[in-house]
């Protein structure tokens, strides 16, 4: 019975001292006004040069964490911080139960949110010098050979963009990944390097500036089908274009910390200047069973890196995701960040341009279409660490191909905003008028794209909403057809939705609280972004 009773009593003290994830919210930031009035504290001119092209005011989101608050939670006993999202005012935090908790005492604490959702007892918070490539790529363009990356892009029609020298010039990338490793090495990246198109690296993970020293390969393979080059014998979809390298997964073990890691790399890349955000990652299931999400979660803006995606893309950048590799698994829908409400998730098919049974599927949980596009994701022509071009398989491949494409056409239409992009891209696919939740609107065409832009040119004043700040009514003045208005709030949350009708082009902001928001308007012609106010 003695040891019994000694066995319980250490049971109990292991039970006692496990840690938990959980993220600490703050009510506010006290220098909003210091960092507002001097933006380029807090954002590189090419950040605020992009957000002048597409009309985004800055806001109190942009304004870096309270740095008082950050050393009160590190210095708070058994707490420690994993990671920071000044989008979402919170830390990432680790410690016990009885620790975290304890931190809603703080006065500036608004709340705590676990990782682990049976110890939320309120629930699920609910508010809360750009350098230019020395060389071009194509110099005789008639005569070039893409090799074993033939089809994977002139499935897209991505060669007539690389035709026009539409190659991803002055657009710029940030890779989110597992790390690099090669990529400083190999020949096919070597062309990066000489031409200074890697801007930076960073490991959110370890805290430095090495990615490529990381044994899990993945974003190697990621990087070549963007940026990598072979002359005569391999060539990415942007190779011209700018890059970041960030390393926020952490193979070893799957944690939602990794969430936060990459809403982290979002923040930095926004502050950069960045312009596209290439992320072949996804999360649903952790190591800690207590951890995982539902379907119902899959509503574009519960997971922490779902919101700070929808964030990331009110700040003007596009987000393109790889759908997923559970099509054959119980769990078979697009996870996060790809379930997001503005990211442009893609799914896999083969040379055949038939769906692989593994590319995951929709619909979300609030029956959006999911995946948005495809694009070769079965046995695409990848480098490996050696710079041998072989053959692998995963929407990890579909989606950087399809990102690289998006810079290029960003790059032929630079005075687009990055939700006109979007819908450029998913009006050229071939079942944009007949989506369904296994091809979504299909397989896009990057020239289609750009010839339809080009013919409609598209005016960024041709649907006007007013009055701006609202109090109630809002009009839509240009409207050529229905369309869809979509809000969110500074948290990313989606708040508002409604479809508009061209002949009642009006609708009611009445029930929102006050506060600044982001919009997305979306008709069958065109689309927009931009801020709306209500008073």
């Amino acid at each position: 019975m003695k040891k019994i009773i000694i066995y319980l009593l250490l049971f109990t003290a292991v039970v006692a001292r496990a840690q938990e994830d959980a993220w600490v919210y703050f009510t506010d930031k006290p220098e909003a006004d210091f960092y507002l009035s001097n933006p380029l504290q807090m954002l590189s001119q090419k950040a605020l040069d992009r957000r002048a092209v597409q009309g985004i005011a800055l806001d109190v989101t942009d304004v870096p964490l309270h740095e008082p608050y950050i050393t009160a939670i590190s210095g708070a006993p058994g707490i420690t911080v994993m990671a920071k999202s000044k989008w979402l005012n919170a830390l990432h935090i680790r410690g016990t139960e009885e620790a975290i908790n304890a931190l809603t005492e703080l006065e500036f604490v608004e709340s705590v949110d676990f990782a682990n959702k049976l110890l939320n007892t309120s629930g699920r918070l609910q508010q809360p010098e750009q350098r230019q490539t020395v060389n071009k790529f194509l110099e005789t363009q008639a005569d070039f050979d893409y090799g074993a990356a033939q089809n994977q892009i002139v499935m897209l029609n991505g060669h007539l963009l690389h035709q026009q020298d539409y190659a991803g010039t002055g657009v710029t990338i940030a890779v989110m990944d597992s790390g690099f490793p090669g990529v400083d090495t190999a020949a096919p990246f070597q062309r990066l390097f000489d031409n200074e198109q890697v801007l930076g690296t960073y490991d959110f993970v370890t805290e430095s500036e090495d990615v490529y020293s990381v044994t899990d390969t993945h974003g190697t393979l990621v990087l070549s089908t963007m940026g990598g080059y072979l002359e005569g014998e391999y060539a990415g979809t942007a190779p011209d274009a700018l890059y970041y390298l960030f390393r926020t997964e952490d193979a070893e073990s799957e944690n939602p910390v990794e969430e936060s890691y990459w809403v982290e790399a979002a923040e930095v890349a926004d502050s950069l200047g960045v312009d596209i955000i290439n992320t072949s990652l996804g999360y649903f299931k952790y190591d800690n069973p207590a951890y995982d999400y539902t379907y119902e979660d899959l509503n574009g803006q519960t997971s922490f890196i779902s919101r700070g995606a929808n964030i990331a893309f009110s700040r003007g950048m596009v987000c393109v995701t790889s759908a997923g590799n559970s099509g054959n698994s119980e769990d078979p829908y697009a996870a996060m960040p790809a379930e997001a409400t503005t990211t442009l998730a893609v799914g896999a098919v083969n040379a055949e341009e038939i769906r692989s049974p593994f590319s995951s599927i929709g619909p979300t949980f609030d029956g959006r279409i999911k995946p948005d596009v495809m694009a070769r994701g079965v046995a695409s022509a990848v480098s490996n660490t050696s710079g041998s071009i072989v053959a692998a398989s995963g929407t990890s491949f579909s989606g950087p191909i399809t990102c690289g494409l998006v810079a290029c056409l960003w790059q032929a239409l630079p005075e687009l905003t990055n939700a006109e992009i979007v819908q450029l891209v998913k009006q050229s696919a071939d079942r944009f008028n007949n989506p369904d939740n296994e091809y979504g609107y299909g397989i896009p065409d990057f020239a289609l794209a750009l010839d339809t832009a080009s013919a409609q040119q598209i005016d960024k004043k041709s649907m006007l909403i007013s009055p701006n700040p609202a109090t109630d009514l809002v009009l839509i003045s240009g409207l050529e057809s229905d369309a869809e208005i979509l809000i969110y709030n500074g948290l990313g949350q989606q708040v508002y939705k409604a479809t508009v009708a061209k002949n009642k082009p009006a609708f009611s902001v009445q029930a929102l609280p006050g506060g600044i928001y982001t919009f997305v308007l979306q008709s069958a012609k065109s689309a927009q972004s931009g801020k709306l106010v209500k008073r």
